[in-house]
């Protein structure tokens, strides 16, 4: 018998493909992003798990995998809404039940921590909850209000310092080619000024797709389009040129970008800024995806 009970689809960072996914709410309690398809199928409506039901899902794992588990992504689309005292209780079940574990991570809205002082972010992290993933997609605020995404530059970058504050790492999203091409400099530069003021432990970068179609998307930003490969590798140097990041490891590997760039910012940024020049020099000779390559 299957431990934990899992409405599909299931969401997760790639870099959680082996940790344990524990769902301590169903959907996400935004759901308005008009770029994002992950909660909207009706059985994804969002609601908190009941804590006794999470908690004998942890139990029921700990009976049947024990000391295997050494990760937890805390699932679905934003467990941080949470509250502090809930929170607290499943981490202390974490621990008390999977000793192993020694990372905990999960989705992150950076609305829901308008209503968490650092004090509590910080009892979470003395708890167990050691990274927060958190989609800022883009730090324009023209592009951020054009796909509602329900944030601005100002209350992504609160978050974030609020998340440095209490010692929890943070992996910051940017969704390449989200502006389309009217507004590719103004996310490109916005979101680079975004990573440069909070200095992110992580830093990825995913392409923009519809695999639903573009018309929820289109009737909230008519001037979108999308950019082509090479618009596409042209923002992402641009916004490659104007990172300032200290120590920041930097992934443009997800199965959605063209070219899979690994490195850490700032000591690749030269190699990583040539890889991309190389690739919109020559892209035949660039290891692309086959869908461009076939395109050429």
């Amino acid at each position: 018998m299957i431990p934990i009970r899992y409405i599909e689809p299931v969401y997760r960072p790639p870099s959680e493909a082996r940790s344990l996914i524990l769902p301590v709410t169903d959907g996400c309690s935004w759901n308005r992003c008009t770029f994002c398809e992950m909660y909207t199928a009706p059985q994804k409506a969002f609601r908190p798990r009941d804590t006794a039901e999470v908690e004998r899902a942890i139990e029921r794992t700990a009976a049947s995998l024990g000391n295997q588990v050494q990760r937890v992504f805390l699932a679905d689309g934003d467990a941080l809404v949470l509250s502090t005292r809930r929170l607290l209780h499943i981490l202390q079940s974490i621990r008390r039940h999977l000793p192993a574990v020694r990372r905990v991570s999960s989705y992150c809205l950076a609305s829901n921590l308008k209503r968490k002082s650092v004090a509590e972010l910080t009892e979470l992290r003395d708890a167990g909850l050691s990274l927060a993933y958190l989609g800022a997609e883009s730090g324009d605020d023209l592009v951020l209000a054009r796909v509602v995404k329900g944030e601005d530059y100002a209350s992504t970058v609160s978050a974030l310092d609020k998340l440095a504050a209490a010692g929890i790492k943070r992996s910051v999203m940017i969704l390449n080619g989200l502006g389309g091409t009217a507004h590719s400099d103004r996310h490109a530069d916005g979101s680079a000024r975004l990573a440069n003021a909070t200095q992110p432990e992580f830093l990825s970068t995913l392409v923009v797709s519809f695999p639903g179609g573009e018309d929820r998307f289109r009737a909230g930003f008519p001037e979108w389009a999308p950019l082509d490969p090479a618009g596409l590798l042209r923002e992402l140097h641009r916004f490659v040129s104007a990172l300032a990041l200290r120590r920041t490891v930097f992934r443009s590997d997800h199965a959605s970008n063209w070219l899979a760039l690994k490195g850490t910012l700032g000591a690749d940024k030269a190699r990583l800024l040539a890889e991309l020049q190389g690739a919109i020099d020559n892209p035949a000779a660039a290891p692309l995806r086959p869908a461009w390559a076939r395109g050429l």
